[in-house]
């Protein structure tokens, strides 16, 4: 089966590069910044308004929100994010599409969570849509119609999360540093969300969705006095009523810095996270020198770490570091994502840099250069009116000086190295970190053995197991082409196989921030000729194509045509089934076994290539193939699934490529020695 390597890396690089963060232009000398207070006023049942007028523009916006204390949801975890989906799909006045029909006739945006509301419009229509923020977010029509909807689409999500390796590192990240009974180390599972019905979130609903810490911050065109009135008639009914306050134990960091890894046989790459706990919050001291240590370590694009796993080892897209805040406990995550062959060295570099960050004081230099551009970034922001609201916010539910964000500048500027220095030494625990990594054991267990860090394995879903069986010896006497043969004969037989004059695949799939499915088409013919094409609609997303003159690529209207090792690569795999050719080979040896999506499978290495079969079935379950692109390697894979037969020969019917993200194809219709001519190919 051919690959869309080509197509997929060169999406992949256009995707990432457009997102990466560049250095900003260093600014000039810091500005004042003038942050209109708010008037504030407080309802009978406890919910805090606050109101900056502003009248520059002909617009506002209403910010609802519920700071509620995080809670755990146990065997129905799944309970508020489905209240979530559900809220704002309709009132107990009017219906989904009355509602939708008149935010849209009024050109407003309005969403809902189980933890708020917020709507902005022209500043003309903000009594209306005030309303209707009232009517959606006090008197929401829970109906057994949107629950099974929206459960349905939260299970179908899950199911693509199970075999994304970033969604799965994710995951165990936060079970190990805060455990499965925390609520921010809690996950939602099938089983989970399977348990939760809609009385449960009617329940939530009416348990959570109360006033006692609810925050109305409204900005914009409006006038105080008559905006005081129609939130006192529209929220003055909502009961008065407080939500639980559990609380929870903080969760402990390990006692030495460890080694916890998740196998994952699929993985391309490995995700590399180190973490651990924090309890820091806006209004303590050390706020501002962590903020700033985290840029110089891996906020900015000139970090450490960025600059030295991407820039000059040329390891990753990038390497990047994050330490939240608030008034719970959070945590500190230094993390990338590199290929399968570095990342033993990823792991000693990780650890260089957060070493030098808490053993050497930052230059002056650097620390001005990042301290210029987080103070860039922030004037940027603060005349945005979703900035001072939720500056204003902040002070309220954060206990934060009325000046706070006033002196916003001048505390940044006030820090220095030894600050640096010193919450280096206290947040970014090095000595009791976890180095969660998420990738194939079979590829990286053995050189990250080697660092002399102690290592435990965990499962997807961070519990503890054995070290991973990763690979096993073949039997002595198996030959390439016994597997090659035995895969002909798993899907119908020589001579059927060989029939095959033409295969025409048709199918469907899906791509990150595309807003539609993409349809796709592959035919190839047994004479050496290929056609795959992405079409988003009636519009061509991708085309390649192999005929008797060479191969080209067809991208956004552009025209590549191939050369060299990528033409012959490409013409080598212009055939319906490749192992036809291989079997003839001599030269090919079985390299072992190893576990493919939780099954053993024969691996037989050709070049860059590596093939891969079931050992029960004999079938091809997947292809990996390492690429070079712009001065780095990655490896792309290809999982076979569903096989189905079609006129004597089994093919499969779902194809799973994966180079940085997850293409996902699924196949409608199979067609053999049919529905291709030799135009397909022009």
């Amino acid at each position: 089966m051919k690959k869309l390597h080509t197509f997929l890396i060169l999406l992949f690089l256009t995707g990432i590069m457009q997102a990466q963060d560049r250095s900003q232009p260093k600014p000039g000398k810091s500005p004042k910044v003038n942050i209109k207070k708010p008037q504030t006023f407080v309802l009978e049942n406890g919910m805090k308004v606050l109101v900056v007028e502003n009248h520059k523009l002909p617009r506002v916006s209403f910010n609802l929100t519920l700071d509620n204390a995080p809670f755990t949801e146990g065997s129905k975890k799944g309970v508020d994010d489905l209240t979530s989906s559900i809220i704002g799909n309709g009132t107990k006045k009017t219906s989904k599409e009355v509602f939708n029909e008149e935010i849209d006739f009024y050109g407003a945006s309005i969403n809902f969570t189980s933890h708020g509301a917020y709507a902005s419009s022209l500043s003309k229509y903000s009594g209306r849509v005030l309303e209707l923020l009232a009517e959606g977010a006090l008197q929401p029509n829970f109906t057994q119609t949107e629950f099974d909807k929206e459960k349905a689409k939260l299970l179908e999500g899950l199911k693509a999360d199970e075999k994304s390796v970033p969604a799965i590192a994710s995951r165990v990240v936060d079970v190990l540093a805060f455990g499965k009974n925390h609520p921010a180390g809690e996950y939602l599972s099938e089983e989970t969300v399977k348990n939760v019905t809609i009385t449960d979130v009617q329940n939530n609903y009416a348990t959570y969705f109360v006033p006692e810490n609810a925050y109305l911050v409204v900005i914009g065109d409006i006038k105080f006095k008559e905006t005081k009135a129609a939130v006192e008639k529209l929220f003055g009914g909502w009961k008065k009523q407080a939500a639980p306050k559990n609380t929870y134990p903080d969760p402990e960091n390990v006692s030495k810095l460890q080694i916890d890894f998740v196998d994952v046989p699929n993985a391309v790459q490995s995700e590399i996270s180190l973490v651990n706990t924090v309890n820091l919050k806006m209004s303590d001291p050390d706020f501002f020198p962590a903020v700033i240590a985290n840029q110089i370590l891996g906020g900015d694009f000139n970090s450490y770490l960025n600059m030295n796993l991407r820039e000059k080892n040329a390891w990753t897209y990038g390497a990047s570091s994050n330490i939240g805040s608030g008034k719970y406990v959070t945590k500190f995550k230094a993390s990338s994502a590199v290929r399968n062959a570095v990342t033993d060295s990823a792991v000693v570099e990780f650890v260089k840099e957060i070493k030098r960050i808490r053993s050497e004081k930052v230059s002056e230099d650097v620390l001005k250069n990042v301290k210029a551009g987080y103070i860039g970034r922030f004037v940027m922001q603060v005349e945005k009116p979703q900035t001072v609201a939720r500056y204003a916010l902040n002070i309220e539910t954060e206990k934060l000086p009325a000046d706070f964000y006033e002196k916003y500048i001048q505390t940044i500027n006030n820090v220095t190295p030894e600050d640096i220095y010193r919450v280096s030494n206290k947040y970014f625990l090095l000595d009791n970190m976890r180095i969660v990594i998420t990738g194939k054991g079979s590829e990286v267990i053995e050189g990250l053995e080697k660092l002399q860090i102690p290592i435990f394995y965990f499962d997807k879903y961070g519990n503890p197991t054995e070290k991973p069986i990763t690979k096993k010896e073949a039997p002595a006497t198996l030959t390439a082409k016994t597997v090659f043969d035995n895969y002909i004969q798993a899907i119908g037989g020589e001579k059927a196989v060989s029939s095959v004059k033409t295969l025409y695949m048709i199918g469907a799939t899906t791509i990150p921030q595309a807003p539609s499915p993409l349809s796709f088409a592959s035919k190839l013919d047994a004479k050496g000729k290929m056609a795959i094409s992405l079409n988003m609609g009636s519009m061509p997303i991708m085309k390649q194509v192999v005929n008797e003159k060479g191969a080209y690529i067809e991208q956004q209207g552009q025209r590549k045509n191939l050369e060299g090792a990528d033409l012959e690569e490409m013409k080598a795999s212009a055939i319906p089934f490749e192992e036809l050719r291989l079997s003839k080979r001599t030269d090919l040896k079985v390299n072992g076994i190893e576990a493919i999506n939780g099954k053993e499978a024969y691996s037989i290495k050709d070049g860059k290539t590596i093939y891969f079969y079931d050992v029960k079935t004999g079938l091809k379950v997947a292809k990996t193939k390492v690429k070079e692109q712009g001065g780095q390697s990655t490896t792309q894979s290809t999982y076979f699934n569903d096989y189905k037969e079609v006129k004597g020969v089994k093919i499969p019917f779902n194809m799973i490529q994966n180079a940085g993200f997850e293409l996902d194809i699924k196949m409608s219709d199979v067609k053999i020695n049919e529905g291709v001519s030799d135009k397909d190919f022009l």
